[in-house]
């Protein structure tokens, strides 16, 4: 008699979704939405998988009192609820439904725009207070008009077909795209400051990650047109709220038409009590035909990796069969590692990404592995829109041309993952290995050799070698109560230019990159988490 795998539904689910979990064989569930995470802790060592939606929190206490727990079902995109390294640790799959709400959010930004321009929340209120204010509510006309996109993923494409319908002027900032594949999605690519400047609207369309977080801030701000108009209904965060409502104090922006908030829910955000700002409480993808397609897709995802081991859109895990797997996976966590680095540090759009393989990991197929790097390299700006079923059609659909080679041998390792990560600008270098069979490092970074762990919060530091720096760097960290865990050094040679790595605790508060790029004989720092 087949094993009955179990699953629980922490979170709505449609009826559709529960349906084909209802008629799986070999399969059941149990609906018990609104679980506090100590009652979770309780029920979940029960089930084999979890399906959540953005209510549930599944924090690595949470997670570690699952012993029998396979798969992570998240019925949406986010993933910020979910502790994905831990998960990742301890083998758990964790799947997403990218595609299926994509239509409902785009939506929803196009009616903040509309909302907004027209003042209809404002006015509606007005009205309802018995008032007849024409006067007051003056608007504003999309047609030709200027909408900047911070972000041409899934959802920013969709808004941009969408603005164009309605003939305004559509230009967009995306690191990870070439000009040729934003022509096609009809959108101008132009760099941050002149997107800045340029338009009259402004949306935001990335995930929240620790590249994106406070991407809009005060300088920005600084850069924008005189009444320039914010829409946010990608993530909390994005946009520092505090730098908003001074600009919109300030006159500098006439209006924001926000659905997400850096905290949630938004009761007391200081933000909702000025006039120019319209809201909603994250209803980006509560439409009845989004709810529906994301409750089916994830629960045909369970069901299907639970049967019969099929994996679709896994954030964290390749399609590998399972008796290969325990050997990949570190070599499949050190090629993201290893990608995730080198996308954090590029400055401009990636057109190249050339993988070299030497050595004992060839042994098992390299084509998962090559995988793990491209997510590796979109994640820290795509976000969790890029999984290991997708990763290699969005580098296609950004230009990004991916090339590999192979050796037999490592020259001073057994094996070898090697990557060079081309732009019309610029050119990085990273390569690592495995101490042992699961200890994962960095040997190399451009022209420096190294020996770093790639985990965790890093600051990494070009400077020239001179003495002084390390002390430096060692005071204004000390000075904000900021703990080194590990420091890693290397230079080209004595007196010339060098490298340091730093392990920290925890991430920099705002302000520090720049008091540190002002220490004598720093020449460039950058915050990495991996």
């Amino acid at each position: 008699m087949e094993e009955i795998k179990t699953v629980l539904v922490a979170d709505p689910l449609s009826n559709k979704g529960l349906e084909i979990l209802g008629r799986a064989k070999n399969l059941r569930y149990d609906l018990k939405p609104g679980l506090s995470s100590e009652e979770l802790k309780k029920v979940l060592p029960e089930y084999d998988g979890i399906i959540i939606r953005s209510e549930t929190k599944l924090k690595s206490d949470v997670i570690e009192a699952g012993a029998r727990l396979k798969v992570i079902g998240r019925a949406g995109i986010g993933l910020d609820n979910v502790d994905l390294p831990v998960a990742t640790k301890r083998g758990i799959v964790v799947m997403n439904t990218p595609q299926e709400n994509a239509i409902a959010a785009a939506e929803h930004t196009i009616a903040m725009i509309l909302s907004i321009s027209r003042k209809i929340p404002q006015a509606t209120a007005s009205m309802k207070a018995g008032k007849w204010e024409k006067k007051k509510f003056m608007g504003v006309e999309l047609y030709n008009k200027t909408l900047g996109l911070v972000g041409i993923g899934v959802i920013g494409t969709i808004v941009a077909d969408r603005a164009r319908g309605l003939k305004m002027k559509v230009i967009g900032y995306d690191p990870y795209l070439s000009k040729e594949v934003a022509e096609k999605k009809g959108v101008d690519l132009v760099s941050i400051d002149e997107l800045l400047g340029r338009s009259d609207f402004i949306t935001v369309h990335t995930p929240l990650t620790e590249e994106t977080r406070n991407l809009i801030d005060k300088n920005c701000f600084n850069k924008m047109k005189e009444g320039v108009i914010i829409i946010n209904c990608a993530r909390g965060g994005i946009i520092n709220e505090k730098d908003l409502y001074d600009a919109i104090k300030a006159g500098k922006v006439a209006g924001a038409a926000l659905d997400v908030f850096e905290k949630e829910p938004a009761t007391g955000n200081p933000l909702l009590e000025l006039d120019e700002v319209i809201s909603t409480p994250h209803l980006g993808a509560s439409t009845g035909e989004a709810q529906e397609n994301v409750s089916i897709a994830i629960a045909q995802q369970i069901v299907d990796y639970l049967t019969i081991g099929e994996a679709r859109n896994a954030v964290n895990m390749p399609a590998v069969s399972p008796d290969i797997l325990p050997f990949l996976r570190p070599y499949l966590r050190l090629a993201e590692k290893l990608g995730s680095f080198l996308g954090q540090i590029s400055n401009y759009a990636i057109e190249e990404v050339l993988i070299e393989y030497h050595g004992e990991v060839m042994e098992y197929g390299t084509k998962p592995i090559t995988i793990s790097v491209i997510k590796g390299l979109l994640t820290p700006f795509v976000g969790e829109t890029v999984n290991f079923v997708n990763a290699p059609v969005m580098a296609k659909e950004r230009g990004i041309k991916i090339t590999e080679s192979t050796r037999a041998r490592a020259e001073d390792y057994a094996s070898l993952i090697a990557l060079t990560v081309r732009s019309k600008m610029e050119q990085n270098y990273i390569a690592g290995t495995l101490f042992g069979k699961k200890e994962l490092r960095i040997v190399k970074l451009n022209d420096f050799f190294i020996e770093a762990l790639p985990e965790g919060y890093i600051l990494l530091v070009n400077n020239y070698d001179k003495p002084g720096v390390i002390g430096n760097l060692g005071n204004a960290l000390g000075s904000r109560n900021i703990n080194i865990a590990t420091m890693q050094f290397g230079r080209d040679r004595v007196g010339g230019n060098a490298i340091s790595l730093l392990h920290l605790d925890a991430p920099l508060p705002p302000g520090v990159l720049g008091e540190i790029l002002r220490l004598p004989n720093i020449i460039s720092v950058r915050q990495i988490q991996l």
